[in-house]
């Protein structure tokens, strides 16, 4: 059986006021290109398909043109919810549509009988048993494990152990002649930040420890991590990473899918496969005349310039004339202003054009023009300097 797992697409991401969705709709057709070429039998989407809970109408066209697509030639397609997606939008919109399509969306958590288990036949009469755990919050945990093992939730009883015992009672269905796969969005001990998730949901008591897969679970399918990973663990276990990277924290992730080949009586194989269509970030670092020599070798990278030098008016726009790719400038902490710790000059008996270039002075902003031109419109209302 061959699996193409993907995940962490956030469609409709924007970043510093540039949009992303053009080279997602690029990068996402790759990703049906690699389906269809890999000719596989299932497509499993681990959570976060959309980078907002409200996201608008170009956003979720691509989503649901891209999940119709990875349907075709009678592939099934099993979709999550992550933390950035509304679950009830997955829920109550998603889950009914493309189930009518053949698809199996599970938007919040379901009971085994319910969706949280579901067994595939594929088209060469293999059979694949996936136990499927959207994100959970904290709040959200202690209500799945009250309604899904009918019994009290203790207060004490941490995260971890509930996501154990929810995932333990999914996979109760995971037989011996069958391809036994899990799938959910969740930050695993050990697992590498991919530089632009969102902290407080992956830290902060949200950490679970790879054990928590059952030994009898041919490959465990993640998301929520933004880097392409595996993780040592009791059976395979593997993080897509996100399609493009979608911060300049991940400026050195690689954009991948994953292929996984199982039976089910061998140990699943992993093969990452490039995808292509995101446009590289780039950090530049330097004075104004070496980053703009360096983004001149950049190509069409989105740019982050960090100036090696004191501030003065007009920089950022002299940055962004000579190279029109740049999302973000910033003056390196070093050569920032720094606060004022001794006593405060005093200001009686002195001019608003001399107090304009304490100010100046104290902001480390080198720049004459600033100090004439302050002098000029101090004249120009006053008639006095």
């Amino acid at each position: 059986m061959k699996i193409l797992h993907t995940a962490d697409w956030h469609v409709g991401k924007v970043l510093k006021n540039q949009p992303r969705i053009e080279e997602q709709k690029v990068v996402l057709r790759d990703l049906v290109r690699i389906a269809n070429e890999e000719d596989v039998d299932l497509v499993i989407v681990a959570g976060d398909l959309f980078e907002t809970a409200a996201p608008g109408p170009q956003a979720q066209g691509l989503v649901m043109r891209t999940l119709m697509n990875l349907r075709a030639e009678g592939r099934h397609v099993v979709v999550l919810a992550g933390n950035h997606d509304n679950q009830n939008l997955v829920n109550d919109v998603y889950r009914p549509v493309l189930g009518a399509l053949g698809m199996h969306v599970i938007g919040t958590p379901k009971a085994p009988n319910n969706g949280g288990t579901t067994t595939l036949t594929t088209r060469s009469g293999e059979q694949a048993v996936v136990a499927a755990l959207p994100f959970l919050s904290h709040r959200i945990a202690v209500r799945a494990a009250e309604a899904l093992l009918h019994a009290p939730s203790q207060h004490n009883q941490d995260y971890a152990n509930r996501v154990r015992a929810i995932i333990g009672m999914l996979c109760e269905g995971f037989t011996g002649d069958t391809v036994n796969l899990v799938t959910t969005h969740a930050t695993l001990l050990g697992g590498r930040w991919g530089g632009g998730e969102r902290s407080v949901q992956s830290l902060l008591g949200y950490e679970v420890p790879p054990d928590t897969f059952p030994v009898s679970t041919h490959y465990a399918a993640l998301g929520h991590l933004h880097r392409y990973q595996q993780i040592d663990g009791p059976c395979p276990i593997a993080y897509s990473g996100s399609p493009i990277a979608l911060d300049f924290g991940e400026e050195d992730n690689q954009s991948m899918a994953v292929i996984v080949q199982a039976t089910p009586d061998s140990r699943a194989t992993i093969r990452p496969v490039p995808l292509t269509g995101g446009r590289k970030l780039t950090t530049l670092r330097g004075t104004l005349d070496e980053v703009v020599a360096a983004g001149e070798e950049a190509g069409d990278a989105f740019l982050r310039v960090i100036l090696k030098q004191k501030a003065s008016a007009g920089l950022a726009d002299m940055v962004r004339e000579k190279l029109p790719n740049t999302l973000d400038v910033k003056i390196d902490e070093n050569f920032q202003a720094k606060a004022q710790t001794g006593a405060l000059k005093s200001r009686i008996g002195r001019t608003p054009t001399d107090l304009f270039a304490d100010f100046l002075s104290e902001k480390e902003i080198d720049d004459p023009r600033l100090g004439a031109m302050f002098a000029e419109l101090l004249d120009e209302s006053t008639g006095s300097r």
